[in-house]
């Protein structure tokens, strides 16, 4: 699909537009500690337009002609790529056009509006909006992204495993919420290629087990249907190249509920003052969860890769 140099040549295009987010260590907690583990917190969600979604959006948008970028931009999103699409459009000077699912949190419309995109609800999940997004392509010249299955997008989501090796050069596990798969593919390529012994362990919801779905089985599968509350992780298909560089590439996929990863977002919000979606909570939700078998002593990069306030009330 990728590989290192398709991120590497992302990083050096993107680096003028996107931040150099922040690592803050997991301590000085009530209970005391992470269970002999030491824990690392990557604050992604301190990225431009809230989550690590800014990377690919722009990578996508850089490589557009002038006529691509006239003709404007469209997508499908569950909230964080819209708000990266639509960032990246602004700061381009393109026209962005957002389709949402019903489930969308209301304050990433709001912001949405806020960047100057065009946003419109179509359907009760990003499957449903998907197909919005496609027939307006194709109605008006506009150019499609993808959120997790282009390539570019996918190369740019990758520069953040780049960043997480720059600051944990000894890193041994790295936890990465997967929605579609776009991170966690560009994320394993790029630091299985620089540092293979790392474990790359995925978390997805129970009621979304998308690429579980397809790892247990042995190929790509499609969910029946989409149980959980959280729109920036459902997704009911992944895409045959994602699969595939999951199945080479992650060590492990591990399922949370939408209440672990509530509880690790007021975690969040109480211990440090983080204003995590629960995409961004679920790191933590899967290490609170001792569904990993993490070795003591490990090095372990948790990344908060949304902003949100779900844990705020």
């Amino acid at each position: 699909m990728i590989d290192l140099a398709d991120i590497e040549a992302a990083r050096r295009r993107i680096a003028p537009h996107i931040r150099k987010t922040p690592t803050l260590a997991y301590t000085q907690l009530k209970d005391g500690g992470a269970g002999g583990v030491s824990v690392t917190l990557k604050l992604e969600l301190l990225q431009a337009a809230g989550s690590f979604k800014a990377r690919g959006a722009m990578n996508r948008l850089m490589t557009l002609s002038e006529g691509q970028r006239d003709r404007g931009i469209v997508t499908a999103s569950g909230g964080n790529h819209g708000l990266a699409i639509a960032r990246s459009a602004h700061v381009l000077g393109a026209r962005a056009q957002i389709f949402l699912p019903s489930n969308v949190v209301p304050d990433k419309v709001a912001k949405l509006k806020q960047w100057g995109a065009s946003v419109e609800i179509v359907g009760a999940v990003w499957d449903d909006a998907n197909a919005a997004a496609l027939a307006f392509a194709e109605r008006t010249g506009a150019t499609y992204a993808h959120p997790f299955s282009d390539p570019v997008v996918v190369a740019g989501q990758g520069t953040l495993g780049l960043d997480v090796l720059d600051d944990m050069p000894d890193v041994d596990v790295i936890l990465v919420a997967i929605g579609g798969g776009g991170l966690i593919s560009g994320l394993s390529t790029a630091v299985k290629a620089r540092r293979p012994a790392t474990r790359i362990i995925g978390i997805e919801p129970v009621g979304s087990p998308t690429l579980h779905a397809c790892i247990q089985a042995g190929r790509l599968v499609a969910l029946d249907r989409l149980e959980t509350r959280v729109a920036t992780m459902s997704c009911r298909q992944t895409d045959q190249a994602i699969f595939e560089v999951v199945r080479d590439k992650v060590d492990e996929i591990v399922l949370v509920s939408d209440e672990e990863m509530e509880s690790a977002a007021r975690q969040l919000w109480f211990e440090f003052g983080i204003g995590a979606d629960l995409s961004g909570a679920a790191a933590l939700a899967a290490l609170n969860s001792g569904r990993m078998t993490i070795a003591p002593g490990s090095r372990v990069c948790a990344l908060v890769c949304g902003a949100g306030t779900d844990g705020m009330s």
